[in-house]
């Protein structure tokens, strides 16, 4: 009988733990999609810099803040 009240426990705390990694998956995937291009020109801008392209840097800065401005433009967020 003692047992049966152990795997109970086990199986309660598996589906907690299961719970917890989708909402963190679910938070993970909701904040890509807001800044997933503001993301991937930061790392696009670290990647040229390292690279010595000065130049490419400042434009791919100045796309991701147009892109990301225009963005909360057509959202109403910006408002």
């Amino acid at each position: 009988m003692k047992t049966g009240r152990r795997n109970r426990k086990s199986g309660q705390g598996l589906t907690e733990y299961i719970i917890i990694v989708v909402i963190i998956a679910i938070a993970a995937i909701a904040v890509i999609g807001v800044f997933g291009d503001r993301i991937r020109a930061m790392f696009g801008g670290a990647t040229v810099e390292l690279g010595g392209d000065q130049s490419a840097v400042n434009e791919a800065t100045e796309t991701a803040s147009a892109d990301w401005l225009k963005n909360l433009d057509s959202t109403g967020a910006g408002n």
